[in-house]
């Protein structure tokens, strides 16, 4: 197949592939492409960092939930002066874009940690807004205001393209996606983890040290579907990364016909590093079948 068919753009960004290697399964990029080909990735989404070194949530931080998983690993990071250093040698000679992920506490923090990654030669900053404000511990990613506070802040002191990555948890993703573009967002990703929580029934304790977590996996995939079509529809101009239990090529597919440019894969990485080359396989062979491109069937969705 032509690698023509797999090409596609986020708003001013090219991609050789719409598959994206999601933020936090990845690691920090170096250590998963030991192992995994990168071939297949349009972009690897580093794990998010902030200003200074997280420690995490105490184990258990992971666990299995039904057909998907909990996790409350709680950004654990080395600060963004300790990335930097180690990833800046590193970022040119992955094979793949390595993409940044900010956070933090604060619009100054986010911003901050963002002007780091950019000197550390990342070519996009995708903004976590889905982590507690410092205020009163709800996501800046429920609030569009507040998520548009700190869009503006990155987007102030980056040269280069920022996405938002916003939480499923919101009532109104419409309205926080619009108040970021509006403040400067390039692109949306949608979603992250939606909240779960999860008992051990032999011990009687949360299967989380910290209750409750981010439930991810192939039940995820219909929510932010739900998210990704909405927004579609709402912000037919938005760029949008599809993001939330992709384990097959037909996911990819049907995130692009509900309006993604782009396809992030998270939680398949943990059970299968290599997933990316399996996918773009599928995919690749339905473009075939089909006889057409990413590009053309993005929001190709059709109403009853």
């Amino acid at each position: 197949m032509a690698p023509d068919r797999l090409k596609t753009r986020l708003g001013p960004i090219e991609l050789r592939s719409p598959l994206i290697a999601a933020s936090g399964t990845v690691g920090s990029v170096w250590e998963w492409a030991e192992v995994a080909d990168v071939s297949p990735y349009g972009a690897a989404v580093a794990k998010s960092v902030a200003p200074v070194a997280w420690a995490g949530r105490a184990v258990p931080r992971l666990a299995p939930a039904g057909p998907g998983m909990l996790n409350g690993i709680g950004i654990q990071n080395p600060g963004i002066e300790a990335w930097a250093e180690m990833m800046a040698p590193r970022i040119g000679g992955l094979g793949v874009p390595v993409w940044g992920s900010a956070v933090g506490e604060t619009p100054d923090e986010f911003a901050m940690v963002a002007k780091g990654l950019v000197a550390a030669g990342v070519p996009v900053v995708e903004v976590n807004l889905s982590c507690p404000n410092i205020e009163d511990g709800r996501m800046f990613s429920l609030d569009g205001p507040r998520s548009a506070e700190v869009m503006a802040a990155v987007a102030s002191v980056s040269d280069v393209p920022v996405g938002a990555k916003l939480s499923p948890n919101t009532d109104d993703i419409v309205g926080v996606a619009a108040a970021c573009l509006e403040a400067g967002a390039i692109f949306l990703t949608l979603t992250n983890t939606i909240l779960g929580f999860g008992i051990d029934t032999a011990s009687a304790r949360p299967l989380l040290s910290g209750g409750v977590g981010g439930y991810s996996g192939p039940a995820l995939k219909a929510i932010s579907l739900r998210c990704v079509y909405e927004v579609s529809r709402a912000l037919p101009s938005a760029p949008i990364v599809g993001c939330g239990g992709v384990m097959k090529g037909n996911d990819v597919i049907e995130y692009l016909l509900a309006g993604a440019s782009s396809v992030a894969i998270g939680t398949a990485h943990l059970a299968e590093p290599r997933a990316g080359k399996r996918i773009e396989r599928e995919l690749s062979r339905e473009l075939e079948r089909r006889d057409t491109t990413v590009s053309d069937l993005v929001g190709g969705v059709v109403s009853w």
